[in-house]
């Protein structure tokens, strides 16, 4: 059997346990997080786990995209957490600003650095090579629930006591079928596959007092980010039919599917198993890193990981928001549109975006056309910019603030929410930790936050838009399209982490790598499309008008409907489209191999053993 996703990990009791594992977990029921050096048995590098857990499909799943637990984590920003160059440069600048307090830093994005030493790592040539795999499969999998201790913050406990020779891994299921049982010991445990581990790092606090806008201090700490506490005070953190976990959309439940490969085709659980997809909405990082990292840089990951976990992405940004349009009946270009209006809904569990704030936006784009030329516009994308500027843009973002200077994009300074217009999941209960910052959103009647933001646009009357058709009276149509954007590092904060670096070149690396890539493109989270009747023209040459006031042309300043960029093309439909946020397993090794079909998994096996062969090569030069 499996665990259920919703059993809460901090009243649950351990079901179904051997003896001598129940003993185990329970001598090591109370403490506090583990401290550096406070491990006798390190935790084992992942290449420990590639020959069994990176597993093919059971034949009922032969023709699904591979779900490995190995390969979904391997290509993920939770295995790269340490290689991401935008969160070392955001160290350094954190470093400058406050030495010696970027150590939550390295717990979250290196829990084996932090573990054994280092702590103080401030740059990525602070780390050991067996560091560089970010949040690896036994940080998660020895992870242990550490109530009554608070969560977040990286305050983890792991697993330390040896059961036949090796620290237990924990996981979801508690039953296995001689004669195929873990070549390691395992402890069936419900923290494991609750939202409460993901809690542990998806909640972040900063040393700085909490501040509003007159100075006053309204909290101890400043919330630089709430992703664990938004879900739990949200609709879906509630038991019964809607509740989801942090898992459920970011691990989904694969039915009939096998713990390791001794057990494909034998021992599949009808209950399901985890995907660990592990992806929220950073895709140009992911691509940035695969130039970086794979088979065309240094060869550490296998290209096939990174490519499953950005398929997987756009899968997840394919449920998370939708977008919807309305409108007049018909528009009199002379007198201009009026009556239009744009519903965003948020149905992640979590704001939208959500996580770190710094330099992320979310926008929306509307714009008019009549036969193909822009008429009116809000919200078009400048590259190298970001969003164009103009009366009626609407963004949604969480800037804080050094509330005594103003200065913004330096996390260990902020103290100050200037604005946080972010979308409330559903059902969100009003709570300092997490409520919008602002006048936009107003409480719904069941005291909740709306999980939606409606917008209204009008635009002023065009006095010398042609009718191209003037021999037919009813044949003209005004297109409205809006579309929802999302970008996650912003050229200007990319900017800024080059210029206000003093320390070393961590910004400047990441601005030339961005640079060098065009830059990170938008990526399309939604999209909806209207047609209106025009009624009436007043000119005798056509011309365009926009927010930002010069006529635009319609293909020079939308970004396209693309995640790679400019020009490119998605799947989303015209009538919604999607969007996400959010961000972030080692068993001892053996060498069974599975006597049923493998999906192709030989030839994508060998890949995975290449790259741990080349990381450890390169282990022994590590400069």
């Amino acid at each position: 059997m499996i665990v259920p996703a919703h059993a809460h990990a901090r009243t649950a009791a351990l079901p179904g346990l051997v003896a001598t594992l129940v003993l185990a977990a329970s001598s090591v029921a109370s403490a506090d997080p583990t401290p550096p050096g406070g491990l006798t048995n390190d935790l084992f590098e992942p290449a420990e786990c590639v020959m069994c857990h990176s597993i093919s499909n059971a034949k009922v799943h032969a023709d699904d995209p591979l779900y490995s637990p190995f390969l979904g984590w391997q290509g993920s920003m939770m295995a790269n957490a340490a290689r991401d160059p935008v969160f070392w440069a955001g160290v350094a600048l954190a470093d400058q600003d406050h030495p010696g307090e970027t150590e939550v830093c390295i717990r979250c994005h290196s829990p084996r650095a932090f573990l054994n030493g280092r702590a103080d790592a401030t740059e990525i040539t602070d780390l050991d090579p067996a560091d560089m795999d970010g949040v690896t499969c036994e940080a998660c999998h020895r992870m242990m629930d550490d109530s009554p201790n608070p969560l977040g913050n990286a305050s983890y406990r792991i697993d330390d006591v040896l059961v036949d020779g090796v620290v237990p891994r924990r996981g979801p299921w508690d039953d296995y079928e001689e004669p195929v049982t873990p070549p390691h010991a395992w402890i069936a445990d419900p923290f494991t596959g609750s939202s409460e581990l993901c809690g542990t790092c998806h909640d972040v606090s900063t040393d700085r007092p909490r501040l509003d806008d007159k100075g006053n201090e309204i909290a101890p700490q400043f919330n630089e980010q709430r992703t664990y506490s938004e879900w739990a005070g949200s609709s879906f953190a509630a038991p019964g039919d809607g509740f989801a976990s942090c898992q459920d959309c970011h691990m989904p439940a694969v039915a009939d599917m096998a713990a390791c490969q001794a057990f494909i085709n034998n021992n599949t659980h009808p209950t399901g198993g985890r995907r660990h997809d592990l992806v929220g909405a950073n895709r140009f990082m992911l691509q940035l890193l695969q130039q970086e990292y794979g088979s065309q840089g240094s060869g550490d990951v296998a290209d096939l990981a990174f490519e499953t976990s950005i398929a997987r992405l756009d899968e997840l940004l394919a449920s998370a928001a939708t977008v919807e349009v309305v409108g007049p009946d018909s528009v009199d270009t002379t007198v201009g549109l009026s009556d239009l209006e744009v519903t965003v809904t948020n149905h992640s569990g979590h704001k939208l975006p959500t996580g770190y704030s710094e330099g992320r936006v979310m926008w929306l784009e509307v714009t008019a056309t009549y036969n193909g030329g822009v008429v009116w516009s809000s919200g078009a994308f400048e590259p190298g910019v970001g969003p164009t500027e103009g009366p009626q843009l609407r963004t949604y973002e969480g800037v804080g603030d050094q509330l005594a200077t103003g200065t913004t994009f330096h996390l260990l300074l902020n103290d100050h929410w200037v604005e946080d217009t972010r979308i409330p999941p559903l059902g969100l209960a009003p709570d300092l930790q997490t409520d919008p910052v602002g006048g936009r959103y107003t409480l719904l009647d069941d005291g909740t936050w709306p999980n939606y933001d409606i917008v209204p646009y009008t635009f002023a009357g065009v006095a010398d838009l042609v009718d191209d058709t003037p021999e037919a009276d009813d044949d003209d149509e005004l297109v409205v399209t809006v579309n929802l954007w999302y970008l996650i590092n912003s050229p200007a904060y990319i900017e800024l982490l080059a210029n206000d670096n003093e320390s070393n070149e961590a910004g400047s690396d990441v601005a030339m790598l961005f640079d060098a890539a065009g830059g990170a493109p938008p990526m399309l989270l939604g999209e909806a499309e209207l047609t209106i009747p025009i009624t009436a023209f007043g000119g005798a040459s056509g011309s365009s008008s926009s927010d930002s006031g010069p006529a635009v042309d319609s293909t020079a300043d939308s970004p396209g409907a693309s995640t790679d960029g400019p020009g490119a093309t998605t799947g989303a439909g015209t009538s919604s489209g999607t969007g996400g946020g959010g961000q972030d397993d080692d068993g001892g090794g053996c060498s069974c191999t599975s006597g049923g079909q493998q999906s192709g998994g030989a030839g994508w096996l060998a890949l995975f053993g290449l790259a741990a062969v080349r990381r450890r090569r390169r282990a022994a030069s590590w400069a």
